[in-house]
């Protein structure tokens, strides 16, 4: 009895062991945006269903992007999937930073909008999965806007926008006109402002890489920016970027916020509208185009396994698995990724900003141009844009601080860029 009853607990330590062996544990790093919140406790099913065990390490936006790019580039191993977005995946698809992305035939990738699809891709190969999608557009309340006596169009005129800031900005009451982004990163402040800039007609560079910070465009957009939002902003705004203007929007101290369009899933005030993004006269318009995506970085020993959880995490499957969840439903769904979505009658119900995404989506133009002769419509698709964009953030918070006039802000913006540039052998 003692030899069987030995033999028994080792043939189920065995299979204990085996069992252990073949369930993966996989490390994401993810943005601490809501959707990606909201994937934590979806995938509980996953998990369950697969005996993976998750390991979530939710970062601010800003530094997810400092320390996922300094792990990926020195290949060191701490996440099994990570989060990055169009301006990382086509480079570091190209440099072998990151796996190249091959799901089954049900996956359905001819359903991925071909905006978000191509962005995500170098030469055709997919090499980050988009969890969801966005452009950028007006979100502002018509209740005040309507009780001001104006109103908000399509592509507006910056001097409207800013009228209309004014006629709504009550700060005794604690509402302001308006709500932009003022937190440094190129991801950050950098992303709305460069959206003006180019709605001015400026850009980053010129068609030798050459920097145009000191250029009438960027002056006359940066000087508008300071004086709108310094004006008619809540105070503090150089510390506000996405989560921080959510929450004020929601609190209902925001009469108007120009961002992503992903926003709208999360807005709890009553009577929001939305249009088109502003425009100053750019003739291909000025909203953004992002996509917050699903990566395997090269080299993990995982990747089988973690390629499996976002062909899952981004498949048609689990847009109803959020709509079936009971803490969620069609008005949580990510968006802005698949055909699909936008023809539920469930989510068209809910979803009172889906058209508005959609155009800005559509319509968003990130191809080079003779005004932006790059790739990029808010980032500029090369290797040197972050380190650019985040020395250029710091001098533009400067500016809306009031610690730096425009003036000498941009001409030390320019100073940076053009440093980094240089190193870089562009010129």
């Amino acid at each position: 009895m003692k030899l069987v009853r030995n033999t028994a607990l080792t043939l189920t330590m065995a299979v204990a062991t085996a069992s252990a062996a073949s369930a993966a544990e996989l490390t994401i790093a993810i943005v601490n945006n809501g959707h990606m919140i909201n994937m934590q406790k979806v995938a509980g099913a996953y998990s369950a269903d697969t005996g993976t065990t998750l390991n979530w390490v939710s970062l601010e936006e800003g530094v997810l992007r400092e320390q996922v790019t300094s792990d990926t580039a020195t290949g060191g191993g701490q996440y099994d999937i990570i989060n990055i977005g169009m301006q990382e995946a086509p480079i570091w698809g190209a440099a072998g930073w990151i796996e190249p992305l091959n799901f089954g035939e049900e996956y359905d990738l001819d359903d991925m909008l071909p905006a978000i699809r191509n962005g995500l891709s170098h030469e055709g190969q997919l090499y980050a999965a988009p969890f969801y999608g966005e452009s950028s557009m007006v979100m502002y309340r018509k209740d005040l806007t309507d009780a001001a006596g104006v109103t908000i169009k399509d592509n507006d005129s910056w001097d409207n926008i800013k009228a209309a800031a004014a006629a709504i900005h009550n700060p005794d009451e604690g509402v302001y006109g308006v709500c932009l982004r003022g937190k440094p990163g190129w991801g950050d402040n950098m992303a709305f402002i460069t959206t003006v800039v180019n709605s001015f007609g400026g850009a980053w560079f010129d068609k030798d890489s050459k920097p145009q910070l000191e250029s009438q465009e960027w002056k006359d957009a940066i000087n508008f920016y300071v004086d709108l939002l310094g004006n008619y902003g809540p105070p503090g705004s150089e510390g506000n970027s996405f989560n921080e203007i959510l929450a004020l929007y929601n609190e209902g101290k925001c009469g108007m916020w120009i961002d992503a369009t992903i926003a709208a899933s999360f807005l709890e005030v009553d009577g929001v509208a939305y249009a088109q993004s502003p425009n100053a006269g750019n003739p291909v318009g000025a909203n953004w185009l992002w996509a917050w995506a699903m990566a395997v970085p090269a080299g993990s020993p995982n990747s089988e396994e973690a390629m499996k959880f976002i062909e899952w995490a981004t498949s048609k499957e689990y847009i109803k698995a959020v709509a079936a969840h009971p803490d969620f439903g069609w008005g949580s769904v990510p968006t802005g990724t698949r055909a699909s979505t936008y023809a539920y009658p469930e989510f068209k119900e809910v979803a009172g900003f889906a058209e508005a995404e959609m155009a800005a989506i559509e319509s968003a133009a990130p191809e080079a141009t003779d005004l932006k002769p790059y790739v990029g419509v808010q980032f500029a698709a090369i290797p040197e844009f972050p380190e650019v964009g985040s020395a250029v953030a710091q001098e533009m918070a400067a500016a809306l601080s009031g610690a730096k006039s425009v003036d000498d802000a941009l001409a030390a913006a320019q100073s940076a860029a053009d440093a980094i540039m240089r190193e870089a052998g562009y010129y």
